[in-house]
């Protein structure tokens, strides 16, 4: 009985230390803006950061083939990116749903 108990503290304190690690690799943020321009055809996506305690900026976070850039959301060629992705995405859901439809 003495076994189980010290089993389910080893399970709760692995879970814990798996947690705090991922967790903490959440908060790896933009500290700075790439200052230059990037060719679209290289993005594959892109996530928003916003402006928290933990990250104090706002950015455009671009995924690419090249790997991944923080860029300043208030330059106009950044939101054309982030149009042009999400306008590609809007086609590719719309695409998909019109097939499932047929089927």
């Amino acid at each position: 009985m003495g076994s189980d108990k010290a089993v389910a503290t080893v399970i709760t304190l692995l879970t814990i230390c798996l947690l705090l690690t991922n967790t903490s690799a959440a908060y790896s943020c933009c500290r700075s803006y790439t200052n230059n321009r990037i060719p679209f055809k290289i993005i594959k996506g892109f996530t928003v950061q916003t402006a928290t305690s933990m990250c104090r900026i706002d950015a455009i976070i671009f995924h690419t083939t090249w790997g991944k850039g923080c860029f300043n959301p208030a330059l106009p060629w950044v939101m054309s990116y982030i149009n042009k992705v999400s306008n590609a995405a809007q086609g590719v859901h719309n695409k998909n749903s019109k097939a499932k439809k047929r089927s």
